[in-house]
């Protein structure tokens, strides 16, 4: 099962893809160099970092519909409610065999566990806000994510790459 294989490397990802300290200068690089990548690569994404409560950094490519600012929101609220990335959330479910609904009792007009909501995590201090892709599949986004935050913060994306979809 493709929860099992990948959980650890989720977990990890978040244990290790952290920041020393986060500011809005900080938030407004991420931001560009998911576009930039995102843009390379002709992605039509949604981008969206905050602290929470505190929008930093937005910017929607051509080609996201308005259910990507809507997937934003339901990805924003489940790293702010469980300070774990939506992916992470999701693949726990799947091993559970529930969803969200059944499991939290969280309408799924406001939460999802779907890929692209990453928690923005500062060493010693904790979850501060998080980081959102919207507008591929769902592992596509969360991995957008990922990648970026490697290269941003110096880690080598081979040992942060989710398994190969049976």
């Amino acid at each position: 099962m493709l929860a099992t294989v990948d959980l650890p490397i989720l977990i990890r990802q978040e244990q290790v893809l952290q920041f020393e300290q986060f500011n809005e200068e900080i938030a407004w690089q991420l931001g560009s160099a998911i576009y930039n990548r995102a843009v390379a690569q002709s992605l039509p994404v949604v981008i969206d970092i905050r602290r929470f409560g505190n929008p930093l950094f937005f910017a929607a490519r051509s080609g996201v519909t308005l259910d990507n600012h809507d997937w934003v929101k339901r990805k924003v609220n489940t790293v702010q409610r469980f300070l774990r990335s939506s992916y992470r959330i999701g693949h726990e479910l799947a091993l559970q065999k529930l969803d969200i609904t059944q499991r939290y009792y969280l309408s799924p007009s406001e939460y999802t566990s779907a890929g692209g909501g990453f928690p923005i995590i500062v060493q010693n201090v904790g979850v501060i806000g998080s980081i959102v892709v919207s507008g591929l599949p769902e592992r596509q986004d969360h991995q957008l994510i990922v990648d970026t935050l490697c290269d941003f913060l110096g880690h080598e994306r081979n040992e942060f790459m989710l398994s190969k979809e049976e």
